[in-house]
């Protein structure tokens, strides 16, 4: 497992982090795409498709953390994250250097390096990324113009399905998943910055995707079909963690 050394560095230096005046300038210049989405949506089908047409350039986070085996291969560094060492990451934050970074789990700190947002500026394409809903608030603040796209399954059946086909998982691990799903789904409902995507086909999401970079404005297709989709997700997915 995972420990940090300079937890207390981090803390600090988090705590009222801002980038720099340079690379809040960047910030000014680069579009910014932000993917939501629950475990199992289609999320990193979907970037790799919009990364795959040309016009899309997926970001890589950095991370303390070690890289780990998933589905029987290694996380490869430049592909899944950039590894990179404590030291390395607290200079890059005392610089100003990256968009926004957190601590997670009390193990690893995480964070968007502003060199990647240069990379997909220098090249013309919009940047794109996956996150989780903590990093949103701290991203606006100073990127007030990302377009931030919510992922969400069509049903709690199909969305199930394509949890379990990804192979065993004890029911903990598949509850902990549900929990933080049903965090994003109320946050659906909620925010208005959200462009929300109910992802039934593939193709259909990636087009719309790039419709969706394509305008400044937030669009609300089908909105009172996608509320009541979201409010079902809600409904199945308390009573299948057990929640009154």
């Amino acid at each position: 497992m995972n420990r940090l050394l300079h937890i207390t560095d981090f803390k600090e230096i988090l705590k009222n982090y801002k980038p720099s005046e340079e690379s809040q300038q960047l910030l000014k210049k680069v579009d910014l795409m932000l993917l939501i989405a629950p475990s199992s949506t289609g999320r990193n089908t979907i970037i790799r498709d919009l990364v795959h047409k040309g016009s899309f350039k997926f970001v890589v986070s950095d991370t303390t953390r070690y890289p780990r085996t998933n589905n029987g291969l290694l996380e490869q560094n430049g592909e899944h994250y950039w590894f990179k060492n404590e030291l390395d990451v607290l200079e890059g934050l005392r610089k100003g250097m990256y968009l926004e970074a957190e601590i997670i789990h009390s193990q690893q700190v995480s964070g968007i390096s502003m060199i990647e947002l240069e990379k997909a500026h220098q090249t013309n394409l919009t940047a794109i990324t996956d996150i989780d809903l903590g990093g949103i608030e701290a991203i606006l603040k100073y990127k007030p113009d990302a377009k931030i796209v919510l992922l969400l399954p069509p049903t709690f059946e199909e969305w199930i399905k394509r949890i379990k086909g990804r192979g065993e998982m004890s029911e903990s691990e598949l509850s902990r998943r549900l929990s933080t799903a049903l965090t994003i789904f109320n946050a659906g409902l909620k925010n208005n910055n959200f462009q929300i995507i109910i992802n039934d086909n593939i193709d259909e999401s990636v087009n719309h995707i790039q419709e969706i970079a394509k305008t400044s404005k937030v669009t609300k297709k089908n909105h009172k079909s996608i509320e009541n989709i979201i409010k079902e997700l809600i409904k199945d997915t308390t009573s299948y963690l057990g929640i009154k």
